[in-house]
């Protein structure tokens, strides 16, 4: 059985130069394009292109549509919550001064004091 050569730089790189021209030749090899194929091709691209662009604009509609209306209804809670203060500070009771409480207190000992 022989043992391994490893190969020496000259051969490496004219294995590598081999390579590369493998690929030119087999690029080269390709036949053009034909001008109605490529024509076709680009008109189908500019199609994508505004059907993308118009599914685009109706996404960006639909996100403002909802923003809008995420905006409305948290202007509508806010008015309500603004109108339900409102309420609760109009039907709530005057605040009492020290001296009602006071007498509030000594009329409610008073009447304990009665009961006895």
């Amino acid at each position: 059985m022989s043992s391994y050569k490893a190969p020496t730089f000259s051969e490496r790189a004219a294995n590598a130069a081999a390579a590369k021209q493998r690929a030119l030749d087999k690029l080269k090899a390709k036949p053009p394009i034909d001008p109605a194929v490529a024509a076709e091709r680009a008109a189908a691209a500019e199609r994508r292109a505004e059907r993308e662009a118009e599914q685009s604009a109706r996404r960006a509609a639909r996100i403002q549509a909802e923003q809008d209306a995420k905006a409305e209804a948290a202007r509508k809670a806010q008015e309500e919550a603004d109108a339900a203060e409102a309420a609760r500070k109009a039907s709530a009771k005057p605040e009492l001064t020290d001296a009602e409480k006071k007498a509030l207190r000594d009329a409610r000992y008073a009447a304990r004091k009665a009961r006895r």
